[in-house]
């Protein structure tokens, strides 16, 4: 299932590729700058639709080339029994949607320095093919503008700034050293956050100096890298006070179960606005699986429908109820509904369900956790 601001775009090696809607903006941006910018003043006598037609071209190359860099990490992920789900296209390039963290430094390393390999393979490639077109032409300035923004980007993620791939790799050789991954994701979490500071500090100095745009974009780069270093490390002292507890611990044994033949007002009545209820399980009539109704899809029927409507008719079916086990990890639990964006989980057994997880029992458990341990 993609996520809810992304268009799928189709699967590659199994892998789902989606199109997040900031991609768009990127591409109207980039497109813009090359057609009526850079190649006017690096290319002269070419017709007005040549420029527009090679930046849209240029645009959607570069997206070419992050996804084969993101498909470099997938695939020597998948290589190693790591599962990645899907990869997303989105404003900054891409991310690959690997599952699990690698099980030791040695995977993490060859993982990580995929990513710029590709890159660096691709600035090789349109480099050739800049050699082989006639200069001047569409073909020269567009393999010449990939080749240098391939090599830009096999630097770029060389920086060993975590979540950077550099920063993935230095993470590799801390914990190939140490024999600790979570004091060498520390190591590299505040490393990255120091290059992102440097990059707003020299972005800073670029607007001062008269350089603006140039210098919003490389502070932008900065604060974008510093709050995604500061986020990964915010959740490995998450993950580090979860991991070991399990759901039956966390999750909540006074759930709603409900008749399909229920409406959906007598539902809202007697559950949501009396008991506080925000999910429920569903029984229906000559059906041992029961289904789920939540409180985003009665808010997504017309209010006036719902004295007509049973829970049964709005119902997450069986087939389609993502659930956990009740002996999962707590950790496990909480990327599956970060994954998914659920905000609920059933706890499902042989015997059925016999519980539900929500995202407010995780941030209270979680709270109730660091209270404990100071």
């Amino acid at each position: 299932m993609s996520p809810r601001n992304a268009i799928p775009l189709g699967r590659i090696f199994g892998i789902s590729i989606d199109l997040d809607y900031s991609w768009f903006l990127i591409f109207g941006l980039l497109t813009w700058i090359m057609a009526v910018s850079y190649y006017p003043r690096e290319f002269k006598n070419w017709t007005h639709g040549e420029y527009w037609v090679v930046g849209a071209l240029t645009s959607v190359l570069l997206f070419v080339s992050v996804l084969l860099h993101e498909l470099g990490h997938s695939l020597v992920a998948i290589r190693y029994g790591i599962r990645v789900p899907r990869i997303t296209l989105f404003i900054f390039g891409g991310v690959s949607q690997i599952a699990t963290e690698p099980t030791n430094a040695a995977s993490e390393f060859w993982i990580a320095i995929a990513g710029p390999a590709v890159s660096f393979a691709l600035a090789v490639a349109f480099r050739e093919l800049r050699v082989a077109s006639p200069q001047g032409k569409p073909v020269f300035a567009l393999a010449e503008y990939l080749a240098m923004l391939n090599l830009v980007l096999g630097i770029f993620n060389l920086v060993p700034g975590f979540p950077l791939d550099g920063g993935r790799i230095f993470r590799a050789i801390v914990w190939g050293a140490a024999k600790n991954f979570r004091r060498a994701t520390a190591i590299a979490g505040t490393t990255g956050r120091f290059f992102g500071f440097l990059l707003i500090f020299l972005g800073v100095w670029q607007v001062l100096g008269g350089n603006v745009f140039n210098g919003i974009w490389i502070a932008f780069i900065g604060w974008y890298l510093e709050s995604a270093a500061s986020s990964q490390l915010r959740e490995q002292v998450f993950k580090g006070l979860l991991v070991g507890h399990r759901v039956s611990e966390v999750m909540n044994h006074d759930f709603v179960e409900v008749p399909g033949s229920l409406t959906l007002q007598e539902m809202v009545d007697q559950y949501v606005l009396a008991r506080g209820k925000r999910s429920f399980v569903v029984n229906r009539v000559g059906t041992d699986s029961p289904g789920l109704v939540t409180l985003a899809r009665i808010k997504a029927v017309p209010r006036d429908e719902w004295p007509m409507t049973t829970a049964g008719a709005i119902m997450i079916p069986p087939d389609k109820l993502l659930s956990i086990q009740p002996n999962a990890d707590v950790w496990t639990a909480f990327e599956k509904m970060g994954r998914d964006g659920v905000n609920q989980l059933p706890v499902v057994d042989g015997k059925g369900i016999v519980g539900m997880l929500s995202r407010d029992d995780l941030v209270h458990y979680l709270q109730a956790l660091q209270t404990v341990h100071g």
